[in-house]
């Protein structure tokens, strides 16, 4: 525990020298590994006694000893860094759980008869190697259409030199059996050069050389040829018509991060020659306080400092900056030998490509935490930690929003272990009680909601979560003694001291039950995530609530006048707020206006 650690000693020591630490608990497991400019005052900054953030207060609790290794510069310390996270994996670092090769698209170039296939692992064999791919299936889809094009053989070395007649690639169209020797090597190379054309981002220039190409055959008046060729270009407009993302140009890696209280998740789209070849989702592990800029910090760092064999681009194009960016850049043109550029503002084909790359991040990130067996593994971890026999089976969540008391809407959201049941979601419009006043708001929620349950209408919870902290659990658990419901577990959530995520305070059943759950908990996730849906869909019923009253005039409700009168009497005086100004006898002075009528008028638009 930190009581055993003399921070104030160890200060005292410490160098003020570039260098990286490691911080260590009792039992000498390594908590985490950070770099620092200056040694002395970044390791300061975990000791002070105010001002920490959730995840540092939560790590420095559990330092006994810490390690520093002094190097030469910052970039060095950045360098040695990346080593012992990719080494150690300590819990408190971000981690990108990413260790497998990318695959290439090889082009046996050594041979007579070149031979494209995928290719993952070491580069020994002779011949040329394109990507890298972020799937096998982006691969696929490229060889498929190169086999199309341009009749490349893609077969095995050992089932090619034993073939004696051709097999069924060349009676489909998608081989010109060089096996059998029904092309000649220089017809068959120029297939493969212009297959290079395509693999290097050089579509237009290859489609242009092709329609050349046609005009000269047709003119020779060889009408097969012209129409292969026509064929080719075809498939490259086709092509090139799909790509979303044409116009840009040269290697750029466009990387976007997301960050929420259920997760993280880097999207990666891989641009080479000005052409998309494909893109990845990578999910770190992160605590739920985790800033998107230093999550895309630890990512790049990672990604491209961690495996050398990985391609490097000339250019980054981020969704967030970080101060140590140049840094990165520095620590990158010392391990691989080459300077790149990140980029964060750009414009037209590139920010677009920016922001496609978000898009995806936050589809995926979504798309994850709505996953079936990832929302019943935080159920079981809920279940965990509340020491419940078994995962509970259906949780809902109570919130309250409002604009200082004015249309007052409480919200019940339904969660099960495959995720959100949108269709038990219900809305609860509250009226008569002191604007302002939530826990009269979410007295009147839950006993509508569970006067209806003991009606027999809909089902029991599981777990009752309420946002708000004491007090409103407090008034849930008045309402359901009033209401004789027992046997449901009542949780409790406040915000804390900092009001920040990963910090929250939990009650079970009662304010004496307290405790916290780590930054990283799944079950932490997944309370976080019902209690966001709660909140989110409050606020949409709030709001059109809202819209709706404004937008209904209270002359609505002023028996005798209809719609035909109301828009005479707004048209008589320019508008409801010049109505609101006249008097009763103004008002008896519209049209079709008696002096009774007036009376109600104002006695309507006055009734505040």
């Amino acid at each position: 525990m930190s009581a055993v650690f003399d921070s104030a000693a160890f200060l005292a020591t410490c160098s003020g020298r570039p260098g990286v630490y490691r911080m260590f608990d009792v039992d000498a497991k390594l908590l985490y590994v950070g770099k620092a400019k200056n040694l002395k005052k970044r390791l300061a900054s975990y000791f002070r006694k105010t001002g920490l953030a959730p995840k540092t207060a939560a790590l420095v609790a559990r330092i006994s000893q810490v390690e520093t290794t002094i190097t030469a510069n910052e970039t060095e310390a950045l360098l040695l860094e990346q080593t012992l996270i990719k080494e150690w994996r300590p819990p408190y670092n971000i981690l990108l759980r990413d260790d497998k090769s990318y695959p290439y698209v090889f082009l046996s170039s050594e041979d007579e008869y070149p031979r494209l296939s995928i290719h993952r692992g070491a580069k020994k064999q002779k011949g040329r190697y394109f990507g890298p791919y972020p799937s096998a299936g982006a691969i696929r889809e490229s060889l498929a259409l190169l086999q199309k094009a341009f009749l490349v053989r893609q077969c095995e070395d050992s089932y090619f030199r034993n073939r004696t007649r051709p097999c069924l690639q060349y009676q489909i169209k998608r081989c010109k059996g060089p096996c059998v020797g029904l092309v000649s090597p220089e017809e068959y190379a120029e297939d493969v050069r212009h297959s290079v054309m395509f693999l290097e981002g050089r579509s237009n220039q290859l489609a242009d050389e092709l329609n050349s190409g046609m005009e000269q055959a047709a003119m020779r008046l060889d009408f097969e040829k012209a129409a292969e060729l026509r064929d080719q270009v075809a498939i490259l407009r086709r092509v090139q018509d799909q790509q979303s993302m044409e116009g840009g140009s040269g290697d750029v890696d466009v990387i976007a991060a997301i960050v929420n209280p259920g997760g993280a998740c880097v999207h990666l789209i891989s641009v080479r020659g000005g052409r998309v070849l494909g893109s990845k989702n990578f999910f770190p592990q992160v605590g739920i306080e985790e800033e998107l800029d230093e999550v895309l910090l630890a990512f790049l760092g990672q990604y491209y400092l961690s495996h050398h064999e990985r391609d490097l681009p000339a250019e980054l194009i981020v969704n967030a900056v970080h101060e140590d960016f140049p840094v990165l850049i520095e620590a990158i043109a010392t391990a691989r030998g080459r300077e790149l550029e990140i980029s964060h503002r750009v414009r037209g084909t590139r920010a677009r490509w920016q922001q496609l790359a978000v898009t995806n991040a936050e589809q995926a990130l979504a798309a994850r935490l709505a996953n079936r067996q990832h929302v019943a593994a935080r159920f079981e971890a809920l279940a965990e930690a509340l020491d419940l026999d078994e995962p509970p089976q259906r949780l809902e969540c109570f919130d309250i929003s409002h604009s200082s008391g004015e249309a007052t809407v409480a919200s019940c959201v339904v969660f099960g272990p495959e995720g959100p049941l949108k269709s038990d979601y219900r809305r609860f419009n509250i009226e008569g009680i002191t604007p302002g006043d939530d826990y009269a708001a979410m007295h009147q929620a839950l006993t509508r909601r569970f006067s209806r349950l003991k009606e027999g209408e809909g089902k029991m919870p599981d777990i009752l979560l309420v946002d708000g902290g004491k007090g409103q659990l407090a008034m849930a658990q008045e309402v359901l003694q009033e209401l004789s419901v027992v046997g449901l577990i009542l949780l409790g959530v406040a915000k804390g001291v900092t009001r920040k995520p990963g910090l929250e305070t939990l009650y079970l059943n009662d304010a004496e039950h307290e405790f916290t759950l780590p930054g990283n908990s799944p079950a932490l996730h997944l309370i976080q995530q019902i209690r966001d849906e709660s909140h989110r869909f409050a606020i949409t019923g709030h709001r059109a609530r809202r819209g709706k009253a404004r937008r209904t005039s209270s002359l609505e409700e002023v028996p005798g006048v209809g719609p035909k009168r109301r828009r005479d009497l707004l048209k008589h005086f320019g508008g409801l707020q010049e109505l609101g100004r006249a008097s009763i006898d103004e008002i008896a002075k519209a049209p079709g206006i008696s002096k009774k009528l007036a009376e109600q008028i104002y006695a309507a638009l006055h009734s505040e």
